[in-house]
């Protein structure tokens, strides 16, 4: 039996971490040799981590996923959770040898021309290349996962009938359906071959219906890339071209997921309340409060909407007693106001980093004892009250 102590594990040789990678408290086929722990390499994280909030959930503008990925693979031992990769941040994952740096909001969003010391987070992507450091970002894909930070957030206020406000829609690269017929099994072969041939490597599906009299029905799915190449070679045939019809394909809602929630609370609270229950959820010993047009801190929250972070867009022209999110521009809180909706602002990623300790306990249990999964402690909002 072939076991390795703890001041053992970095001398397993890459021979060795492939042959026990996955086993835990197992043996290796045909060996008969037992092994006390299950190494994880960074892909096997990702795919963990894709599994607790695919990444297609996240907004179209936003940098999500592996911002910066070493060189040389080497088995997953400590995972830092943080909501923003800072200084201090980067300093705290150097010291403890961190292997993997999840950071809520990507610190790469911006194209980068160039890696220079003279910006911060350019410094910070150098700093985790050189140590080795893996570099990932959730970002909107939290938020917009059911049961993520949105989620997390609306229930400052207790239990209540939760609606989604910017609902999710499904992600897919076919956009066109194409429907057209041909007159042979031949001229079938020849349009698929030149439409694939066009393509570029763009997304092409296809089914073929029961020929009749009138030919063969063809009903193809293409993506926006392809649409135009595959109707300028459909119209190259007499046929195909004299019975093209294109339809834009929807995307399908998912429900629960998407940007924002709207709760209805089982239990009504006053605005007193509603502040202490927030204050609580989110472990700070402040927040700003707008009461909106007509409202006392002892009027009654019933419906309150939530967005982490900066939530205004997402807010907006909602229906609500109380909105909940980390920042609104002062003439956005005025607006809100103005139509008798109160206002809880905490500032930007306090609205957000107490959902860490949460996902830390999701993760956590999907990992072999061989992962740590740490939250930082030098992770902080940047504004505080003096």
């Amino acid at each position: 039996m072939i076991t390795y102590s703890k001041h053992e594990f970095n001398e397993v040789t890459l021979t060795d971490i492939s042959r026990v990678q996955n086993v835990a408290l197992g043996t290796e086929a045909g060996s008969g040799h037992s092994y006390f722990f299950s190494l994880m390499e960074l892909k096997d994280i990702l795919q963990v981590l894709e599994q607790l909030a695919p990444l297609s959930l996240a907004e179209s503008w936003d940098n999500v996923g592996l911002l910066v990925e070493p060189s040389k693979p080497r088995p997953t031992k400590t995972i830092l959770l943080t909501n923003d990769l800072t200084d201090a941040v980067m300093e705290e994952a150097e010291a403890m040898t961190c292997d993997l740096i999840i950071s809520y909001h990507p610190p790469l969003f911006r194209p980068i021309k160039c890696l220079v010391q003279k910006d911060w987070k350019q410094r910070l992507a150098i700093r985790a290349v050189e140590a080795g450091i893996a570099i990932f970002s959730p970002h909107t894909s939290w938020d917009s996962v059911k049961g993520g930070l949105n989620d997390w957030l609306v229930g400052a206020l207790g239990s209540g009938q939760v609606s989604v406000l910017s609902q999710a829609l499904s992600s897919t690269a076919l956009s066109h359906k194409l429907e057209f017929r041909v007159r042979s099994a031949e001229e079938l072969d020849t349009v698929m071959e030149e439409l694939k041939a066009c393509g570029s490597g763009a997304t092409l599906q296809h089914s073929v219906s029961r020929p009749d009299s009138s030919g063969t029905h063809v009903t193809l799915a293409c993506s926006d890339s392809a649409l135009t190449p595959s109707v300028q070679t459909l119209l190259r045939h007499s046929t195909p071209s004299q019975s093209l019809s294109i339809l834009k394909l929807e995307k399908h809602p998912l429900p629960g997921h998407g940007q924002g929630r709207l709760s209805v609370l089982h239990q009504p609270v006053t605005m007193a309340t509603a502040v202490q229950k927030v204050k609580s959820h989110l472990g700070l010993g402040h927040v700003r409060l707008a009461l909106g047009l007509g409202k006392t801190l002892e009027s009654s929250v019933r419906t309150v909407a939530v967005c982490a972070g900066s939530g205004a867009s997402v807010l907006s022209g909602v229906k609500a007693n109380l909105y909940i999110t980390g920042e609104m521009s002062h003439h956005e809180v005025l607006d809100a106001v103005a139509q008798g909706i109160s206002v809880i602002l905490s500032d930007h990623s306090n609205s957000e980093r107490g959902f860490l300790a949460v996902f830390r306990e999701r993760l956590t249990v999907r990992l072999p004892d061989t992962v740590n999964v740490v939250l930082s402690k030098a992770d902080r909002d940047p504004l505080e009250v003096v």
